[in-house]
């Protein structure tokens, strides 16, 4: 599948390419327009040409172009769902539940860019306000530039690009490296719904090369990443008066307290731990649990691991696929290593060419990798605690804070660890590895900063203006 750059509604070819291969079993997957600075500054330049047009399209019309979108979406979700399991690995049914949850955001995108609205301020409140109307109006911003992972490259796309026209903003897209087709596909299909040429622009690339025109140009006024801490922060340094969401990941925390629903708190966590091979930013990484229930809680969570079954994405039994590349396939296995002669227990984390089969580590030290760096494979660290409060503390001993879970019966417990909690979510009874795609999201600390979530990115996505008028 080549794919050429798609710049101003239609495809253009690019000066470069690159080759595209499978992560699980190296198939070539096709030629890919790798783009240099000229060829970006073409797609900003066609972004801020288009906002004219975007900018006055009434509401009904631009929920009317992402309505029609998310239902071309649903109509070729097997499509996409092989795409996705093919760029990324992904095991085809996780992959057809992410293509479900893309045409859910489109579809609340949709639905935002019909309510988006200001507010009425009541200017007799204050002395001197008498005889005065007030309200605000929220206005788009212009060019939004996007930089997506390889991990959800079709959802969290579609929570960038979304709220982006939800507001009437245009787009400058630039997906990750490894995972570009199911961006293309999304452009064209928003191109088939209606949206005028130029609002979305796709252009594929080197971060490296790429990431410094966006930052650079005065006509980006706002930056959307999802990526590493250490890439976050150079962007932000790069950004100048920009507005930015940084979304940069995490090592999320799970604490179970002796109370808890214990078979209904192991079978998640192991999904939490393992899902996309825990390649996700709110992947299960550190389990503490209560000394109480902590030697029935690792047998049952060892026992439900070694079930998972690894192989082709395509297979429909498999429940954990590749790793993302060669590159992270060797410092996943070198962290376990290093674990291993700091003296923890290690159970699976065995190779089968691309694949790591999952890895539960006891006894870890804290200031080994797996604990306090994120590990972003399918490896999780459990831990025995004496309290929530020292479980709670642990959970904060981290540069991170995106999502942590809490599993108990107490409800005052659930409360207290949920005030105490250095982090952007805390989910009561529920893993650190859930999302809806309208709840807000984001985090604190290197977790990075600003929320997504459609509501909440339209609102990062807009500008607030208040009009007065003296009666």
């Amino acid at each position: 599948m080549n794919k050429d750059l798609f710049i101003n509604g239609r495809y253009v070819p690019a000066k470069q390419t690159y080759e595209l291969y499978n992560p699980y079993n190296n198939q070539r997957l096709g030629s890919i327009a790798n783009a240099d600075e000229a060829e970006m500054l073409a797609a900003i330049e066609a972004a801020d040409a288009a906002f004219a047009e975007m900018k006055t399209l009434p509401a009904h019309r631009r929920s009317a172009i992402l309505n029609r979108a998310a239902q071309l979406m649903e109509e070729r979700t097997e499509e996409l769902a092989r795409i996705i399991a093919q760029e990324a690995g992904k095991p085809i049914k996780a992959a057809r539940a992410e293509v479900g949850r893309s045409v859910q955001t489109i579809r609340f995108s949709a639905e935002g860019a019909k309510w988006m609205n200001g507010e009425s301020i009541p200017m007799d409140a204050a002395i001197g306000g008498e005889g005065r109307l007030a309200f605000s109006v929220n206005e788009p911003l212009g060019v939004v530039a996007a930089i997506t992972p390889f991990n959800f490259p079709l959802n969290l796309v579609t929570h960038k690009v979304g709220p982006a026209l939800a507001v009437g903003n245009t787009v400058v897209l630039k997906p990750a490296e490894q995972t570009p087709l199911s961006s293309y596909v999304l452009a064209e299909i928003l191109a088939e719904a209606g949206l005028p040429a130029g609002a979305l622009n796709v252009v594929s690339g080197e971060g490296a090369v790429l990431g410094p025109v966006l930052t650079a140009d005065e006509r980006i006024k706002k930056l959307s990443f999802t990526g590493s801490p250490e890439v976050g922060k150079l962007l932000r340094a790069q950004s100048g008066l920009k507005k930015l969401t940084l979304e940069l990941g995490s090592n999320s925390a799970l604490i179970v307290d002796e109370n808890c629903d214990l078979e209904r708190c192991v079978a998640r966590a192991v999904e939490g731990a393992f899902s996309y091979a825990g390649q996700v930013c709110i992947h299960t990484q550190r389990i503490y649990v209560h000394q109480n229930v902590y030697d029935s809680f690792t047998a049952e969570f060892r026992k439900r691991m070694e079930q998972l079954r690894t192989g082709d994405p395509l297979d429909e039994n498999t429940d954990v696929s590749a790793v993302i590349n060669e590159r992270s396939r060797k410092r996943i296995l070198e962290w376990i290593e290093e674990a291993r002669r700091m003296g923890a227990v290690v159970y699976g984390g065995e190779t089968d060419g691309s694949v790591i089969r999952p890895a539960l580590i006891l006894n870890a030290d804290p200031s080994s990798r797996v604990v306090c760096q994120e590990v972003f494979g399918p490896v999780v660290v459990i831990d025995r605690v004496t309290s929530m409060e020292e479980a709670v503390e642990k959970t904060n001993a981290s540069r991170f804070g995106l999502n942590a879970g809490v599993f108990t019966r107490d409800i005052q417990a659930a409360f207290a660890a949920a005030r105490k909690l250095e982090v952007g979510q805390v989910l009561i009874n529920e893993i650190p590895t859930f999302r809806v795609d309208h709840m807000p999201y984001g985090g604190v600390k290197d977790s990075g900063l600003g929320r997504e979530g459609v509501k909440y990115a339209m609102q990062e996505m807009s500008e607030s203006k208040l009009i007065v008028v003296t009666l």
